[in-house]
């Protein structure tokens, strides 16, 4: 009788061990979604509830006092109509068209040549990031007084150089060319931080072993370092695309959408019509096309990536 007493009471410690374990991994999760349940909630209640939001504004004719009519998918209707939307349009693709390219050969060319052992190399990596981290308002307060026609540094430059002066961003031809200029200032510094993580993973032995083939640097970083590059060029590419279809505080601080419209963007059109003649509908149903068409475009640079991949495999 003592020897089976003794085995039960051998054998009930290990029967509740069971529900001991599960206890424990109760506690486990509790305690991590009591330090990522608020974070959690912040981010469920800054996002998605606006954006859910939204597209019920989308669908109405609200003006933010009287209540909110059910007009259904009229606002997107009248998008297409729009002439007004149509130019914020190309202007977008116009600055997107010379934004992106030239953030991505700026980024890699820049981290090419801090990617070699020079003197201050730290110095001058802080100097290129600095930029993207100042906020873009502060950045365009300045650039409004650099690329001021009357007392502004870039044409007292020009002055100097004996060349004729500009009128810049109150110039209708000028205006998202500089825009552009200044957000390249404000935005390579990503794409040289990125490209610089990318260049330093690269196998050293494998550029070693194509240099001791007979290959110069041109070949050794057209065959070697551009193929390795090719991820990291996908992503800064969709990166900067995004930026530049969502650009506003540049336009906010320098042009207001001028002069006569010609650096109106669509996110710049959407709070024009949302927050300044009160259309809140139609401002909700512009921004909802604006990021379908962003979902499009990532969607297609991820699978165009994806099969040139292959094909190359």
């Amino acid at each position: 009788m003592s020897v089976l007493f003794a085995g039960r009471r051998q054998a009930a410690p290990a029967h509740a061990a069971v529900p001991s374990g599960r206890l424990r991994w109760l506690r486990r999760s509790l305690v991590g979604w009591g330090f990522a349940g608020p974070a959690t909630a912040l981010v469920v209640g800054l996002s998605i509830f606006p954006a859910v939001w939204a597209f019920l504004i989308s669908l109405q004719k609200w003006n933010g006092i009287a209540p909110a009519k059910p007009i259904g998918w009229l606002n997107y209707q009248l998008m297409a109509e729009d002439p007004d939307l149509l130019a914020a349009v190309r202007h977008t693709l116009v600055f997107t068209v010379l934004f992106v390219p030239a953030s991505i050969f700026l980024g890699m060319l820049v981290a090419v040549a801090l990617n070699r052992p020079i003197k201050l190399v730290g110095f001058y990596r802080t100097c290129i990031f600095i930029p993207f981290v100042a906020s873009a308002a502060a950045t365009g307060i300045l650039a409004s007084f650099v690329f001021n026609p009357q007392y502004g540094a870039a044409n007292s430059v020009l002055r100097t150089l004996g060349l004729p002066q500009q009128q810049f961003l109150e110039s209708q031809w000028q205006a998202l060319p500089v825009i552009c200029l200044i957000a390249l200032w404000g935005q390579v510094g990503f794409t040289v931080v990125v490209y610089l993580a990318a260049l330093q993973d690269i196998p050293k032995d494998v550029v070693e072993a194509a240099r001791m083939d007979g290959a110069n640097r041109w070949q050794v970083f057209r065959h070697v370092t551009l193929p390795a590059l090719g991820p990291v060029t996908v992503f800064t590419s969709i990166w900067q695309t995004i930026t530049a279809l969502q650009l506003f505080d540049l336009v906010f601080t320098t042009t207001r959408g001028g002069p006569l419209g010609a650096t109106q963007t669509i996110v710049y059109y959407v709070y024009t019509q949302a927050f300044k003649l009160t259309k809140f509908g139609y401002g909700s149903a512009v921004a909802y096309g604006l990021f379908a068409a962003t979902m499009l475009i990532t969607v297609g640079m991820i699978i165009y990536s994806r099969r040139s991949r292959i094909e190359a495999f």
